[in-house]
């Protein structure tokens, strides 16, 4: 059983920092590319950073800069550190794992107040 648990949301004032853990379990970590997205009310979900198995990463226009995402293999674990946080920042964040079959995790709760 796929699981990917999310933590590290929560309540920041503008300008702080947040860092974003998912824990995946049920799948070989490391040669899934792993994704963050975020969904904030009224909106789609989109995509905001991404990393390959090998490393390589890709990240929305909106996050450069100030996001960075990373993994540990060991732990079967990714991260999204979020710095200069925006209100337009808030958001429900999702992590994603995705080979041939995509898996998302519950989501946790991003609010950035200004």
């Amino acid at each position: 059983q796929v699981q990917l648990v999310e933590s590290g949301g929560g309540l920041v004032q503008a300008g702080g920092s947040l860092r974003l853990s998912c824990a995946a379990s049920g799948i070989i970590f490391s040669i899934y590319t792993m994704g963050w997205y975020r969904q904030a009310p009224g909106k789609q979900r989109e995509l905001v950073a991404t990393i390959a198995s090998g490393g390589g990463t890709n990240y929305v226009e909106s996050v450069m800069g100030r996001f960075t995402i990373s993994r540990d293999n060991a732990k079967n674990t990714v991260y999204l550190q979020m710095n200069s946080l925006k209100p337009e920042d808030t958001a429900v964040y999702y992590c994603n794992a995705d080979r041939r079959l995509s898996y998302w995790g519950q989501g946790t709760q991003v609010t950035v107040s200004s």
